[in-house]
């Protein structure tokens, strides 16, 4: 995942470990031989329209919304067909009143109309206060939920893992962050929750009071799932 600071100075580029404390808490419960948390990939001002989201503060989302406001006001002086005006004049009065392209919410059809166009503010935005900015750890953990990502968790082993993937991703294209071998011979994913995981005090507990659940290829993977992959090799 790639995350565009946009008027945010004091995080430097890069990758950056998401320093989730729920991570920390399994690898007190299971043994491993390393901890690896989920990465986000931080990059600058010049990359709004290829990041997946946007980590800005108050005083800077003006100068960002105005950068698709200008965008639109150009286009609308080309003489666009009756549709496409249509759609851009909402989003400007959208911009004007401090929404994103994103939470304007374009029907099917109007993002249709304007699928040539690359919009800046069409992805999460996610607003930093100044006491978050002093913390940064923490607000990449944040921001990275507020952008509509979750994590899984692989333990025992090698290591114990939290994979990022999108909110709403099944089990069967979680497999895929892992291996696209552990996809194509997927037969289930066993599953415990995080909160059971913890109330039982580690994975072999959890399973012994049966909390561990078998789901199908289209399961709806819930954050922090514990999960294990069967699959045919």
């Amino acid at each position: 995942m790639k995350f565009c600071l946009f008027g945010i100075r004091g995080i430097p580029l890069g990758k950056h470990n998401l320093k989730d404390p729920r991570l920390d808490q399994a690898d007190k419960l299971v043994e491993a031989q390393k901890k690896t948390y989920a990465q986000v990939e931080v990059v600058g001002e010049s990359e709004t329209l290829t990041s997946d989201a946007i980590l800005t503060t108050r005083s800077a989302l003006a100068d960002l919304l105005t950068k698709d406001l200008d965008f639109i006001e150009a286009r609308l002086g080309r003489d666009p067909s009756p549709a496409e005006k249509t759609v851009l004049e909402k989003l400007a009065e959208a911009l004007v009143s401090e929404r994103t392209v994103l939470q304007h919410g374009l029907t099917p059809e109007e993002l249709q109309t304007v699928a040539a166009h690359n919009f800046h503010t069409h992805k999460p935005v996610i607003v930093a206060d100044e006491a978050e900015l002093t913390a940064p750890d923490a607000l990449l953990v944040h921001a990275f939920k507020e952008a509509g990502w979750i994590s899984f968790l692989t333990v025992g082993g090698k290591e114990n893992r939290a994979w990022p993937i999108r909110q709403g991703t099944t089990a069967w294209e979680a497999a895929g962050t892992i291996h696209s071998d552990i996809q194509k011979g997927f037969i289930r994913a066993e599953i415990i929750s995080f909160a059971d995981f913890l109330a039982a005090g580690g994975e072999t507990e959890a399973k012994r009071a049966g909390k561990q659940r078998l789901e199908q290829k289209a399961y709806v993977m819930q954050d922090y799932d514990l999960t294990n992959f069967r699959f045919n090799k």
